[in-house]
């Protein structure tokens, strides 16, 4: 019962993480995500950067360049917290399809 109760529990919070990813994506990072990218799951359709759905780039790839910046995307290591990054990267990864 008790690894039932965990389960539960871990499956509602990554719920509440790719929730707040897709709304990071979406307008709570400034520039918002899907000003340049294209995202199926999100509705967007950026012309800037790459597409992420043919990218398909993994947790860590998609927080490496949130908090670094890459070619003419902005760091946004200053912007959001560690969390909202993390919570934004596992969005992106999970909507892609790829490895977390």
């Amino acid at each position: 019962m008790a690894s039932t109760l965990g389960l539960a529990a871990a499956q509602a919070n990554e719920a509440e993480r790719l929730a707040l990813g897709k709304q990071l994506f979406l307008r709570g990072a400034t520039p918002a995500c899907a000003v340049c990218h294209t995202l199926a799951d999100a509705g967007a359709q950026g012309a800037v950067g790459p597409s992420l759905d043919e990218l398909r780039p993994d947790a860590q790839r998609v927080a490496k360049a949130v908090r670094n910046g890459i070619g003419v995307m902005p760091s946004y290591e200053q912007t959001l917290s560690p969390t909202q990054i993390e919570a934004l990267a596992l969005y992106v990864a999970h909507a892609t399809g790829a490895k977390r």
